[in-house]
């Protein structure tokens, strides 16, 4: 098998495998691109620790410091919220005010709120306001455009 490998300035990285016919290296390789994931590093009383983004509820930025929010824990993240932003770059995850970020999939119920704003109830039964800057933009990603 023939590969190679091209290092570029702009854009988003991207792997392509391109067979002929299904082998067993085709499939080790298609195996290591399907488990591959993003994991994220942070910290919870001073202990550093791994997890997923899917585990993530929302992340908000207090005091200059980033914290992701799951079910269980409060993890501050070493990196700022715009940084978090491009680490999870995904449909997933929307910006809904100026210091937070939710997991779309993570919401269970949504309000409509006077002057445009949007009440979501996580799985937690927290709220988070969507706020009217970032409201239309909600809308339109659960509509699928």
């Amino acid at each position: 098998m023939r590969f190679s490998v091209c290092q570029i300035s702009e854009g988003e990285d991207e792997l392509i495998l391109k067979y002929r016919q299904m082998n067993s290296e085709v499939e080790e390789v298609l195996a290591f691109m399907e488990r591959h994931e993003k994991k994220l590093v942070g910290k919870i009383d001073g202990e550093t620790i791994i997890f997923q983004p899917e585990e993530i509820l929302y992340i908000e930025k207090v005091d200059d410091k980033t914290f992701a929010y799951t079910l269980e824990h409060v993890i501050q993240m070493d990196v700022s919220l715009s940084m978090a932003e491009m680490i999870l770059d995904d449909e997933r995850f929307f910006r809904c005010s100026k210091s937070m970020i939710i997991n779309v999939n993570r919401v269970e119920r949504l309000k409509s709120l006077p002057s445009n704003r949007i009440d979501a109830t996580l799985q937690s039964g927290e709220h988070i306001i969507i706020s009217r800057t970032y409201a239309s933009d909600f809308r339109k990603l659960l509509r699928g455009e």
